[in-house]
């Protein structure tokens, strides 16, 4: 099982770290080790000092597939979630500058949270999903799929072409505005559709 993530899906989260708007997707990897277990709080890892949160939309695949065409992405999932892909910003920006894969400062042990699954049926519609993330109560990240530069589906048939999508692989979609610092005893809470699908707390 892998959990495949969308880079820069948002264009107010592509202005606000003053980032290039990219003319096709950015995909990267975490491993399955990236799975916060459930329950368990996060630990802000002893090699940052700037862990930043990043709500997103989560779809799991329930078939394997490869080169799958966009008109039939929607049979290759039954369930959405919601996660935080963990960044530690400062080490991302130093990987960044030397050109450097961003491996360490995404994947690291426990940068994965994958909240509750709801079946896509129980939602009018996949591309204008209302979502957020509250911190210690107040709403910190809100967005809507509508936002979304490639949807779920053009997603879906991307990152295909490269990988070999099977059965319990995870595809974050993309992060919209309002990423934020971590601090010890932080509270999160991420919603779907008015849904509270996690929450965790912050060592």
């Amino acid at each position: 099982m892998k959990l495949i993530c969308i880079g820069r899906n948002y264009t107010e989260h592509i202005a606000e770290l003053e980032n290039e708007k990219p003319s096709e997707p950015v995909v990267f990897q975490k491993p399955d080790t990236a799975i916060l277990l459930k329950k368990q709080p996060f630990f802000i890892p002893d090699f940052s000092n700037d862990v930043h949160h990043e709500v997103e939309v989560l779809v799991k695949i329930n078939r394997v597939g490869k080169y799958i065409d966009k008109k039939f992405a929607h049979k290759y999932y039954s369930e959405i979630g919601l996660g935080i892909d963990f960044t530690a910003r400062d080490l991302q920006k130093q990987l960044k500058e030397k050109g450097l894969p961003w491996e360490k400062a995404k994947a690291f042990d426990g940068a994965a949270v994958v909240g509750k699954w709801i079946a896509k049926s129980e939602v009018q519609n996949l591309d204008s999903l209302n979502f957020s993330l509250e911190k210690n109560g107040n709403t910190v990240q809100e967005g809507n799929t509508s936002h979304m530069l490639w949807k779920i589906d053009e997603i879906i048939e991307y990152v295909s072409k490269y990988f070999t999508l099977k059965i319990g692989d995870i595809i974050f979609t993309g992060t919209p505005a309002g990423v934020g610092k971590v601090i010890a005893n932080d509270k999160l809470k991420g919603f779907l559709e008015g849904r509270e699908m996690f929450s965790i707390t912050v060592k």
